[in-house]
């Protein structure tokens, strides 16, 4: 399944890499953004994670034609600092996310990602998960998930496709991702469903980052990745809609700002207390004219990088 990585180059450039640094890709995939740093440091070393077993198996071939110097771990990128923790890394000279889901995770019908097959709603990225979309959606309250759909997906007819969902789920479950976006359309004013862009797709968006728990891993990710770079080292994350840019763009400007001060308090400008980290793009970094053409994921993509001082 073929893999187009967004912003390759700008995450490149953006890492600004050693030859010997230590780097980290928190989002393995399919191997792209780590074979790219991987040719960047002969001499130094990177550590990928991800959940997904078979971006694991898939990448170790395409990273070990260009070198040895990597490690993989088959686990969320909120254990990163615990995992590098055990081999004596406490520091890394940069950090690369690329949150959201693959592309062959949405193209694999099977895997239930998609509103465009017909699969059992799973949704999970890590197959040994226990937790599915089929057992938040025919389990779980009208309330948790209406907070959900509202919350991760955005969805302000929430409560429509909920009460629906429940009048389904009452006479038999709901096993299917057909079944999920049928019932979905059925909810909806047929003005929302014949606007331009999917009728399901915030519905879907959301089930899946509840399932795995996506916006509680990043925000443990961006706590302890700022925390391990190393002085000079640069934390890149591209993100693809706009709950995780916000969870970005607030954690980086607030650890690039510095401490307030009381001003009655006569201080030199030279020893007012500084921040620990610099902003390399105050506003987010976007694809250009020929990725926008060339691939279609870019569109909604935003990178974010900062820098430790």
């Amino acid at each position: 399944m073929k893999h187009n990585p967004v912003l390759l180059k700008e995450c490149i450039t953006g890492l600004a890499m050693k030859p010997n640094g230590i780097y980290v890709d928190g989002t393995l995939g399919r191997g792209s953004h780590s074979a790219a740093i991987l040719k960047q440091i002969p001499d130094g070393h990177l550590f990928a994670f991800d959940r997904d077993q078979s971006a694991i198996a898939e990448s170790q071939e395409r990273l070990a034609a260009i070198s040895d110097r990597f490690t993989l771990f088959h686990t969320n990128f909120a254990q990163m600092k615990t995992e590098l923790a055990h081999l004596g890394i406490h520091q890394v000279d940069g950090i690369l996310l690329d949150l959201g889901v693959s592309s062959p995770q949405f193209d694999e019908a099977s895997r239930g990602f998609s509103y465009r097959f017909d699969a059992p709603l799973d949704m999970r990225m890590d197959q040994r998960q226990a937790l599915t979309a089929h057992e938040i959606v025919n389990t779980w309250s009208y309330e948790d998930l209406c907070d959900i759909l509202y919350r991760y997906g955005e969805e302000r007819f929430a409560k429509l496709i909920v009460r629906r969902i429940m009048e389904v789920r009452a006479n038999q479950p709901i096993e299917t991702t057909a079944q999920l976006t049928e019932l979905i359309k059925e909810a909806l004013p047929q003005r929302i469903v014949h606007k331009k862009g999917h009728p399901a797709k915030k519905s879907f968006q959301a089930l899946r980052i509840a399932v795995n728990d996506e916006l509680h891993a990043l925000s443990i990710v961006l706590q302890e990745g700022l925390q391990l770079l190393a002085p000079q080292g640069r934390f890149c994350i591209i993100s693809f809609h706009s709950l995780e840019d916000r969870m970005v763009k607030e954690a980086f400007v607030k650890a690039s700002t510095p401490p307030q001060m009381d001003k009655r308090i006569p201080i030199l400008p030279q020893d007012l207390p500084q921040a620990g980290y610099r902003l390399i793009n105050k506003k987010p970094i976007t694809a250009g004219a020929d990725e926008l053409t060339a691939n279609h994921r870019s569109h909604s993509a935003k990178l974010r990088i900062i820098e430790r001082i």
